[in-house]
């Protein structure tokens, strides 16, 4: 499974009426931290496909969601439940923090 590809057309459906909680990783391709962090994302797509929908949102092509969420440095990693941001995480952070973040939010 490989996280979703979430713009700024879809992002209500993937993301805010999702039945399933969603990491929703905001990224750019010229950011050093975030090419580091992408293998765990795409990890974390394989191991909790079912659970948790994984999707990326390219900051320089969906400047609108960004806005919307505030988006000031990234990587940053939002947890949204129910339509809801529930979790925030700002930068290339462990994988073990991520899922400690994630695992909360599971049902």
């Amino acid at each position: 499974m490989k996280p979703v590809e979430i713009t700024d057309s879809n992002f209500q459906t993937e993301v805010l009426q999702s039945p399933t909680p969603v990491l929703v990783d905001f990224w750019a391709e010229w950011c050093g931290p975030c090419k580091m962090i992408a293998p765990v994302v795409e990890e974390l797509a394989k191991e909790y496909n079912g659970k948790l929908k994984v999707g990326k949102v390219d900051v320089d092509a969906n400047q609108q969601v960004s806005m919307q969420f505030g988006i000031r440095s990234i990587p940053t990693l939002l947890v949204f439940k129910g339509g809801k941001v529930v979790d925030q995480l700002v930068g290339a952070v462990p994988k073990k923090m991520l899922v400690e973040k994630i695992s909360k939010h599971l049902n």
